[in-house]
């Protein structure tokens, strides 16, 4: 590092230590590098994100599958849950991940770690909460997203939660209310449902899982709803201090009603940190909320790419998913190093997953967008649902959940999506994602490779050749 005039200056500064954190490989060795960050290392993902939950996910829902075996002919019950025992399994691994990344950042000679929120000053030239100056010759913006709290009374009270702060408490609630109806709100009712506790979900919607096909939305509605009180056109009004806990009063349909509740979990999305950077004081530009960047992860202003400077990840992206986030970190490690071979990334076919109980995910176009794609474009439009139930393994688990969707082109065969509710749903859409990645028609997924009989994956197989598609 050298200083001018008060100010440090480096080859590269990344403000943010999760994604960003993995830019930093032995190409750097010889150059000067900052990372910044005031918050935990390691990012939202490692440490109150999607390997926290989903580790909570497992045992909810291994649960939950032990319960409903009794339609098996096995008869299991949940005796006991050992709450502190699960969450400090999961914390004693984490934390000592984020430990270890933060101890091998600051031994590193060539690399100063500054442990404090930053503010832009201008598009190369951050300056700490301390007031320290750090100017980069390339910046590289991963500072990521943070939950959003609605205004609302009451929502600073104790027992009053995020997804940030939920999974560290000492003991598992007897009763949860959990506000929001996406994919987090969704989680973490099949979380503490598994576990036992007693969950009311608000969402102030007709539609849960808005950005899913309407099939799965309607499916997995339909399923949330005999597990937990699913609470549809619904809102949180206030939230008081009660003598038996949280007093949560909702509202609907002109009436009123008030559940006590040990917890409130609020889980109505997430923002990127762009404002809080004050990105846009910079002459950064913001869109639809987030950091504008272009194909190739570089920061725009007044719509054009400014020199130097990158972002990646929630903080850019509204698509808040860590896959995507490191597939375009691996894209800025090759741009900062190549800005005469620059690269984009492939968004094409972004999958995504919710680990809740029926397990959801999906890749592509739902079924309404890609008719409104079809009428534009001049094509046909096939859709073919297959229910886990009519394969042998789904016989095998009694399966009444669980279906594929899939939506291709008529003419072509071309898959423009992939929907899965149901059994490890994130695992069976892989071959789906491939198939759309590589540019495999239906059919050549279909009778190109073997399905071994009688997996779950058949389910795929027969959805495949369900559609009407050339060679079908």
């Amino acid at each position: 590092m050298t200083e001018t005039h008060g100010v440090h200056d480096y080859d590269l500064i990344v403000v943010g230590s999760g994604s960003g954190n993995s830019l930093i490989d032995e190409e750097w060795k010889d150059k000067k590098v900052a990372i910044v960050d005031g918050g935990v290392f390691g990012g939202t993902c490692l440490n109150k994100g999607c390997i926290p939950t989903k580790m909570f996910a497992y045992p909810a829902t291994t649960a939950v599958h032990g319960l409903d075996d009794d339609r098996l002919g096995v008869s299991m019950e949940r005796t006991d849950v050992r709450w502190r025992e699960i969450r400090d399994r999961i914390f004693g691994r984490i934390d000592a991940i984020s430990e270890s990344g933060l101890e091998y950042r600051q031994k590193l000679p060539n690399v100063d770690l500054w442990t404090e929120f930053v503010t832009l000053r201008d598009p190369h030239t951050v300056e700490t909460a301390s007031g320290q100056l750090l100017r980069g010759r390339q910046v590289v913006v991963a500072a990521g997203s943070r939950s959003v709290l609605p205004e609302l009374p009451g929502i600073d009270l104790p027992g009053v939660h995020t997804s940030d702060t939920i999974m560290r408490i000492d003991d598992l609630p007897r009763r949860v209310v959990i506000l929001g109806g996406g994919f987090i709100a969704a989680e973490f009712a099949g979380i503490f449902h598994g576990l036992g506790t007693e969950v009311v979900q608000v969402n102030r919607s007709r539609r849960l899982l808005r950005d899913h096909d309407e099939e799965i939305a309607e499916r997995f509605a339909r399923e949330a709803s005999q597990q937990w009180d699913l609470r549809l056109d619904t809102t949180i009004s206030s939230i008081e201090q009660g003598s038996d806990g949280l007093d949560v009063t909702l509202e609907s349909g002109g009436s009123s009603e008030t559940l006590a509740a040990d917890v409130v979990l609020v889980a109505t999305g997430r923002v990127s940190n762009a404002d809080s950077l004050d990105a846009e004081g910079a002459g950064l530009d913001i869109r639809d909320g987030v950091l504008a960047v272009d194909e190739y992860q570089r920061v725009l202003s007044s719509g054009e790419p400014v020199d130097g400077v990158w972002a990646l990840g929630d903080v850019s992206s509204v698509t808040q998913l860590k896959h995507l986030a490191n597939a375009q970190e691996r894209t800025v490690q090759h741009n900062l190093l190549h800005p005469d071979d620059l690269r984009s990334t492939d968004q094409r076919y972004v999958p995504h997953a919710v680990f809740t109980n029926p397990q959801i995910a999906s890749v592509g176009m739902s079924e309404s967008d890609a008719r409104d794609l079809a009428a534009v474009q001049g094509f046909d439009v096939t859709v073919k649902v297959q229910d886990f139930g009519d394969v042998a393994y789904g016989w095998a688990m009694e399966d009444s959940q669980g279906f594929v969707k899939l939506v291709a082109r008529k003419d072509t065969g071309e898959l423009l999506g992939a929907h899965i509710i149901g059994t490890e749903a994130s695992m069976l859409i892989q071959p789906l994602i491939q198939a759309m990645s590589f540019g495999l028609t239906a059919h050549e997924m279909a009778r190109g490779q073997f399905w071994i009989h009688p997996a779950l994956t058949e389910v795929v197989e027969n959805a495949l050749l369900g559609l009407e598609v050339p060679g079908n």
